[in-house]
């Protein structure tokens, strides 16, 4: 490694580190305003997100909304993502004695949770609101989750960003050769959690969903897990409350046969936050390219988003997600 990259590695550094420390300083409306602020000049300075937002809300609401709402989404969205990282370094202030008096949990099926404190269960969100606490708040409520991360090139603030997703008790492991650590501690117990709705490279480890009527590559690690160890799946969400604080909302876990395909699984997870996402856009990811991969054939194809482009890798996971769709075609 360069000298200069290893000194812009710890510039980086002392900058994350200075956040870590002065963040949980604030009070809960200093981290509120702060985060707003933050989003707002991110709005301005990201051509290429705001750009980005503009296309895919027009693909999916096409006239539905008029011009000055999309605006307002899009903001919305900048400012939901900003709080949640702002948030990330607050949450050195939460305890098992205080996490309540932010956020509400609510199951759908409160018997089917505590089994699964027992018996293990693979746990999903989407990048919505405040998905970093969704895991946190369970790891107080006596759940122990194995969570899968993306390491930074930086491997310094990997490890600030892991020891805040751990106070709770959870375990951070890299993406990289995940599978096996994670059905070692499934099959013994275990929790697992994911972020299942960005975009990755067409591969074996990947499947493709409709997401708002576009097909889009997703991962397929749960759906391996799923059946592998036969643990039901069990999607939440992060829904922002009016007076600041979130609603955690746990939906009935999800249960499938032997033979149900990775598509199949990965669908019905999604299936689950779509409608939350469609009625309040706001704080769902709208900035990120979830729609990278478009399919030859398919009849929508003229609508994807400017920056969406064919692949031949797409084209096999799209046919082995969607064999009957491509044997008509």
């Amino acid at each position: 490694m360069s000298f200069w990259k290893r000194f812009r590695y710890r510039l980086e550094w002392l900058g994350l580190a200075f956040l870590a420390v002065s963040i949980p300083l604030l009070p809960r409306r200093g981290a509120h305003l702060l985060a707003n602020g933050l989003g707002t000049i991110g709005y301005r300075l990201d051509a290429r997100g705001r750009r980005n937002a503009r296309q895919n809300l027009r693909a999916v609401y096409d006239n539905e909304k008029s011009e000055g709402e999309i605006v307002a989404i899009i903001k919305g969205s900048f400012r939901a993502f900003a709080r949640t990282v702002i948030d990330q370094f607050w949450s050195r202030r939460l305890n098992q004695e205080n996490f309540e008096k932010f956020c509400r949990i609510e199951f759908d099926d409160s018997a089917a949770m505590e089994k699964a404190r027992e018996t293990g269960a693979i746990w999903v969100t989407p990048h919505y609101s405040n998905f970093e606490w969704v895991a946190l708040v369970m790891g107080f409520r006596d759940y122990k989750f194995t969570i899968v991360a993306q390491d930074f090139k930086n491997p310094h603030l990997t490890k600030i960003f892991s020891d805040n997703r751990e106070i709770s008790g959870h375990e951070v492991i890299s993406s990289n050769r995940a599978l096996i650590r994670l059905l070692k501690n499934l099959k013994s117990g275990g929790n697992a959690a994911f972020l299942t709705d960005l975009t990755v490279k067409p591969s074996k480890a990947a499947t493709a969903i409709k997401c708002f009527g576009y097909k889009t590559c997703v991962t397929a690690i749960h759906a391996e897990l799923t059946n592998r160890t036969g643990l039901p799946v069990i999607p939440g969400i992060c829904i922002p409350q009016d007076d600041g604080t979130y609603l955690i909302k746990g939906f009935a876990p999800l249960e499938f046969s032997d033979n149900a395909t990775p598509q199949e699984i990965s669908q019905a997870c999604w299936d689950q936050f779509e409608p939350h996402i469609r009625e309040n856009p706001a704080p769902w990811l709208w900035m990120y390219k979830h729609w990278r991969y478009r399919p030859k054939h398919d009849a929508n194809a003229d609508q994807y988003p400017d920056y969406s482009g064919e692949s031949g890798h797409f084209e096999k996971v799209n046919a082995r997600a969607f064999p009957e769709t491509e044997k008509a075609e």
